[in-house]
């Protein structure tokens, strides 16, 4: 521990370029930057079908309960199709990250486990997708050090997610953590050098954020090489994936209990679906913006049937909420039928779990301390040959 109490210099240089990053993270927003995500990220989706060994993506989740029919069609399915593409991908289980917002852990050994088999049984391979948790890379979180030195609080502050978060606290404290979570996220990304980040619109200034640490880095402590920096900048890749609403017509959230997990069994599905909330018409249409419940209902089950909203609502026709709910069973409990027998074999087999999250957070180590020492080396703070 360092006994100089005195504040570290300054150069004007440096003090301009935060604000400058700061204007940047916000215009990674605005409707003329995002038009740009959406044009650069449908460019990227034709480099995928050329040439897959160009990216390395980076996505994930936190354990804090069961991954549900929201998760699957909104990141799981793409995240298997990126696999099937040829597309090197690595998912962090983001343990540490649950304490961002929380008073403690939880089940988390059970939870990272249980997100583990999802993981698995929906087709993720682990001999070409590396799975692995945050708490288990130790030299991934040892990054957070010379990138919070690159970041400001205020810019922190600004992060929507942060804002947001804090925002649902109802006014306590931010802890240390969650005012960091942005540069948490961005050693997640850069430490395995991932050049790809699949998210919504709503996270896009997370990568930003990424960006700007990896740009910062280069510029504040130089390059290991001459001709490149130590981090490659990740880009966006934009879910096309639809919103799914839980049962009750609001936000899916485990916190609400209106999901539909993935391991669930068929009856229970069917009596979670039959308490979906619908309306007053008999007649089904998809209309998301004035019907969304029977939209949802619409949608879910022509997601699971590999069919277009239109087509199913038409089906449907004047059936009513009770024909919709039922198309809709059966649909789901089709689709996931082959999924969950084998969720329940990896579930049944936990040395199995265990040895395929220890190899996956063994080769995270090793690209991390990799990183880590071209990091150190950068820093002129390698001491060893």
């Amino acid at each position: 521990m360092t006994t100089d109490t005195s504040p570290p210099s300054v150069t004007p240089t440096d003090a301009q370029r935060p604000d400058e990053d700061g204007d940047a993270l916000a215009e990674s927003t605005s409707a003329a930057s995002l038009a740009r995500t959406v044009a650069r990220s449908a460019q990227i989706e034709t480099e995928i079908d050329t040439d897959p060994g160009r990216f390395r993506v980076l996505t994930g989740d936190r354990p804090t309960g069961h991954l549900h029919l929201g998760h699957y069609f909104g990141t799981l399915a793409n995240r298997v199709q990126l696999q099937r593409r040829g597309v090197e991908t690595f998912v962090l289980i983001a343990d540490y990250q649950v304490i961002t917002d929380r008073d403690g852990v939880g089940p988390i050994r059970e939870r990272v486990y249980s997100l583990l088999a999802d993981y698995l049984a929906v087709g993720l391979d682990p001999e070409r997708t590396t799975i692995f948790a945050h708490s288990a890379v130790p030299a991934l979180n040892q990054l957070m050090l010379p990138f919070l030195s690159v970041v400001t609080d205020s810019e922190l502050r600004r992060n929507p997610t942060v804002k947001a978060e804090y925002d649902a606290t109802g006014g306590r404290p931010m802890s240390g953590l969650l005012l960091t979570y942005p540069v948490h996220q961005a050693a997640d990304i850069l430490f395995c050098k991932a050049n790809l980040v699949p998210v919504g619109k709503d996270q896009v200034p997370h990568v930003e954020q990424a960006r700007v640490v990896a740009r910062r880095f280069d510029e504040r402590y130089g390059r290991v090489w001459a001709d490149r920096p130590v981090f490659r900048a990740p880009e966006v890749l934009l879910s096309q994936a639809a919103s799914l609403l839980g049962t009750d017509g609001h936000k899916m959230s485990k916190s609400r209990g209106n999901t539909i997990e993935i391991g669930m069994d068929a009856d229970t599905t069917a009596a979670r679906l039959k308490k979906a909330v619908t309306d007053a018409d008999r007649h089904i249409t998809y209309d998301p913006e004035n019907r969304p419940e029977v939209s949802n209902l619409v949608l879910l089950a022509a997601l699971a049937s590999g069919r277009d909203p239109h087509e199913v609502a038409a089906e449907v026709g004047d059936g009513g909420g009770g024909t919709l709910k039922r198309v809709a069973t059966e649909a789901v409990n089709e689709h996931f039928a082959p999924i969950r027998a084998r969720r329940a074999e990896l579930v049944a087999d936990p040395g199995y779990l265990e040895d395929v999250l220890a190899r996956g957070n063994a080769r995270a180590n090793e690209i991390a301390e990799a990183t880590l020492d071209e990091v150190r080396q950068a820093m002129q703070m390698r001491y060893h040959a």
